[in-house]
């Protein structure tokens, strides 16, 4: 991987992490379409640290919600009783919903790194993207705030983000398709998303650097994960704070249309090669 690749997966990382059409999957589609012959190995960490970039994004962005979160969490553990104010409240669903995802992902772990090889079946799980996307759109009534989220939303929206460990299917998606499902705000429903993001990809970070340390030319290698990590973590910052206005007026559709016709585009080049 070259410097100017680390830069151009870092933006692509930065600008889709969010965006409900995938960043995994343009990661695959992307070196694809270029053709950049990338070390499998070296690629599947490379995606997984950058996300680290745009959880600094996600942190810097909400660090209101999050310093509130954990300090009204851990003030109530040291006095041994549930947290029932609005944003402990919240802090305890969204780790309740970080479980399904997390267990899935350790048990097919080897499955979802081989899918990470296949452009096809990415382009194939970009439907499914689409498809969810319209169903929230369709479905939801729209009507409820973050801070009314239960055990049972938080399961739900849970096991949609367990769908998103393959390329694909986009986590922002499929967990704000959860949220609108149980009838959230679009903008609650993408906060709600966004603060999940914070356990599950610093997880899958450190998981990854199991897998860094094991890259023999690392040395070299340094320079071009620092690069894609600072590069995913400015652009994500701004793409969070578009992304948080523009659902405040506007509907998901756009973004539906757009998986779609990505994943036409990826199918109908994987068949002619």
């Amino acid at each position: 991987m070259s410097l100017i690749q680390a830069i151009v997966l870092g933006i692509v990382q930065g600008l889709t992490e969010f965006l409900p059409i995938s960043s995994s999957a343009h990661l695959v589609i992307v070196p694809y379409l270029l053709n950049w012959s990338l070390d499998p190995t070296q690629a599947f960490v490379f995606d997984v640290l950058v996300q680290l970039g745009t959880l600094v994004a996600v942190l810097v962005y909400f660090w209101k919600d999050v310093v509130n979160i954990i300090t009204s969490i851990i003030s109530r553990l040291k006095e041994h009783s549930f947290d029932e104010r609005p944003e402990g409240k919240l802090g305890w669903m969204i780790i309740l919903a970080t479980i399904p995802a997390g267990l899935a992902g350790l048990l097919i772990k080897d499955s979802v790194e081989a899918a990470f090889n296949s452009p096809r079946l990415t382009g194939l799980m970009l439907l499914v993207t689409a498809a969810l996307l319209v169903a929230g759109e369709l479905l939801s009534k729209k009507a409820r705030t973050a801070e009314e989220m239960t055990p049972l939303d938080a399961i739900v929206i849970g096991i949609f983000q367990a769908l998103s460990i393959f390329p694909g299917v986009s986590r922002s998606g499929a967990t704000i398709t959860g949220g609108l499902l149980r009838h959230f705000k679009r903008e609650d429903a993408a906060r709600v998303s966004f603060l999940m993001a914070i356990p599950i990809m610093l997880a899958a970070g450190l998981l990854a650097m199991i897998d860094l340390f094991a890259i023999p030319t690392l040395t070299s290698f340094l320079p071009m994960l620092i690069t894609g990590f600072v590069t995913s973590a400015l652009v994500g910052y701004f793409v969070i704070r578009w992304f948080m206005g523009f659902l405040r007026n506007r509907n998901l559709y756009p973004f539906a249309i757009y998986c779609a016709a990505l994943s036409a585009l990826t199918l109908i080049v994987t068949y002619a090669r």
